[in-house]
């Protein structure tokens, strides 16, 4: 619905903020500073936007387009001092909440038994997860993600053509998570991942040949489906050890290789590091020769693989990872 029809809509819902205007908003914990650039007033029959009543996309000053999102009344606020007083106190709580931060996942003296270990290292870990989101977003926003990017990317990129590829807030989210288990929880993802890359993409393209609203249908569509498919879990396959892969995952990477020495990563890794090839892929894309009318094709069949993702996320991403034991974390500090 539009901003002129969410204004004069039938549903008695009305709009608190209007496009351009500055406001505070809730990501994570804490508040940041925001414009509205549209809004919207949604009746829920969308399945693509199932939540009802007014939402609005907000840029967050002084971050990348990237980070634009929808979000729902509850997560905005007027920008006033009261709020701003707010934003202040709720930054203070959260920093001096980090300097306290412990986080046990594998401790020296062994439990009593298996299961009082693993209670005790989830709960501690998901509370110092609340208590860590500030650093979080803001270390995946202006460093970790930007690491995945190649050196050579980031050179040229001042004269690169801007190329869009919005991420679903929920896999943001799940960007963030899986930075803050690895990084600061030192955990890792199960490998091999069920299901697999290799998998993943497969089941995309049956679930987009069986779907009754595909916008291009026809077998020429379905060709070029198969080679952006082919395309993306080659280079996921030569990225994978050089780009895709945390500090801390380099020995299980290595473990990987000499388990599984004739699988490509594809086959053993999982929708995890998929999801971390995305961030990167727009800036490759503005790299390549392509003329306009292919990157836009390439864009919009990435995206409908993150939008596969995200409608499938609960059966695609591990619920929980793996902890690492005492002699893993040795090697990994010392690699």
């Amino acid at each position: 619905m539009t901003d002129k029809a969410a204004a004069s809509g039938s549903s008695g819902m009305t709009l608190l903020f209007k496009p351009n205007e500055r406001i505070l908003c809730f990501h994570g914990p804490l508040l940041y500073e925001a414009k509205v650039v549209k809004t919207e007033l949604r009746d829920g029959t969308d399945p693509d936007a199932p939540d009802p009543g007014p939402h609005y996309f907000v840029h967050y000053k002084g971050w990348k387009q990237t980070w634009d999102e929808w979000v729902d009344e509850s997560r905005a606020l007027k920008f006033n001092d009261e709020n701003l007083a707010r934003q202040k106190a709720l930054k203070q709580a959260a920093l001096q909440a980090s300097k306290k931060k412990t986080i046990v996942v594998a401790s020296k003296h062994t439990p009593t038994t298996p299961t009082q270990q693993r209670v005790d290292s989830e709960s501690e870990l998901q509370k110092s997860r609340k208590r860590a989101r500030e650093s979080s977003v803001e270390k995946v926003r202006e460093e970790d993600l930007a690491s995945l990017v190649t050196a050579q990317a980031f050179m040229s990129s001042a004269k690169a053509p801007d190329v869009k590829m919005p991420i679903p807030n929920a896999l943001k989210t799940q960007l963030i998570d899986d930075w803050e288990r690895v990084t600061k929880d030192r955990l890792l993802v199960p490998l091999p991942r069920t299901p697999t890359v290799a998998y993943l993409l497969e089941q995309y393209k049956e679930y987009r040949r069986a779907s009754k609203d595909r916008r291009r249908p026809g077998r020429r569509d379905d060709e070029v489906v198969d080679e952006i498919i082919e395309g993306l879990k080659m280079y996921f396959d030569k990225a994978l050890g050089n780009v895709l892969l945390y500090r801390f995952e380099r020995y299980q990477y290595q473990q990987i290789r000499e388990r599984f020495p004739d699988k490509v990563p594809s086959d053993v890794y999982g929708a995890e590091h998929l999801l971390r090839l995305f961030v990167q892929l727009p800036n490759l894309i503005a790299h390549t020769n392509m003329d306009d009318d292919a990157v836009q094709l390439l864009r919009e069949n990435l995206g409908e693989i993150l939008k596969y993702m995200h409608r499938f996320m609960k059966t695609l991403f591990a619920e929980e990872y793996d902890s690492a034991s005492p002699a893993y974390v040795a090697i990994a500090k010392a690699s």
